[in-house]
């Protein structure tokens, strides 16, 4: 029996930390999971077997939470096999997408296909478990499996509002080589800062991404470290219509019309990092596209 599945990364429009409530939108960066399943019978451990580079404790807690909720009692011998073009820990949710793939191909293997709701569900749980996210990363899940904008509870994991998005928009990426700690060293200091956050998510509801992201970034520059202010001011005068940090960074992310795409990225600074240059995700939406 196998099984096949894919997750793509997401970048943030509002952080989750401070308040539990989050926004982000999935870009086409795309992690991929294979998984062969042997079943061992009623009652036998499970085996698994994941190969080298990929071997971890959130792949295998993925691949075990999806066998306990499609085959509870049941015994596999699994093999698990990862590629992933997500850097990991830059603020890109690789690791929402990894879960996401890893249970995806799961139950693909055992002939099953969960909703993206209930799948964004089981990674933000195993990311808990695993410590790799201190809220769960919901909206990083949820992103990472459908395309839009997406506003989430963490706390409930539970969707408070999904919107389109226009499917020509590209994200220009600045990717430094530094790597941020996993999210719950940081949760206790965005936490103090909840209140600031409100604002960023007042903007979100009302479909002001841009300010959204506007207001998020200046809280997360403050608590990580980071000094992007002058770029992003840059960025907006060469047409971005969004831009900040992603997750916990270092990544920044500026959301651009194609048509001022290749200016936005030319204005990335080369020295800081690497820079890309995606289409925002496009699988199936949660929310129907708007008429014009």
């Amino acid at each position: 029996m196998n099984g096949t599945s894919t997750a793509h990364a997401a970048i943030t429009i509002v952080n989750a930390l401070p308040t539990g409530v989050g926004c982000a939108l999935g870009i086409s960066l795309e992690a991929t999971a294979r998984v062969s399943l042997e079943a061992l019978g009623p009652g036998a451990p499970s085996l698994f077997e994941v190969d080298g580079p990929a071997d971890s404790p959130l792949v295998r807690e993925s691949l075990r939470e999806a066998l306990a909720s499609a085959s509870p009692g049941a015994g596999y011998r699994a093999a698990v096999g990862l590629s992933s073009e997500i850097p990991p820990s830059r603020g890109l949710k690789s690791s929402s997408a990894v879960a996401s793939a890893v249970a995806g191909a799961t139950y693909r293997a055992l002939g099953r296909t969960v909703p993206a709701l209930e799948l964004a569900r089981l990674s933000a749980r195993v990311g808990r478990r695993v410590g790799v996210s201190a809220t769960g990363a919901f909206d990083d899940a949820l992103a990472g499996l459908t395309s839009g904008f997406l506003i989430t509870d963490n706390r409930e994991d539970a969707l408070l509002r999904a919107a389109p998005v226009d499917p020509s928009l590209r994200v220009a990426l600045l990717i430094p080589p530094s790597v941020h700690s996993p999210s719950p060293d940081w949760k206790a200091a965005f936490e103090r800062r909840a209140a600031e956050s409100h604002e960023a998510i007042g903007h979100a509801a009302e479909g002001r991404w841009g300010a959204a992201c506007e207001r998020n970034s200046v809280l997360v520059e403050e608590v990580m470290g980071y000094d992007y202010r002058d770029l992003r001011k840059r960025l907006r005068d060469r047409g971005a219509i969004a831009c900040g940090v992603s997750g916990l960074g270092p990544t920044l992310s500026a959301l651009v019309a194609a048509d001022h795409a290749e200016d936005v990225l030319a204005e990335l600074p080369a020295g800081l990092g690497e820079r890309r240059l995606v289409p925002v995700a496009s699988g199936d939406p949660l929310a129907p596209r708007e008429e014009p």
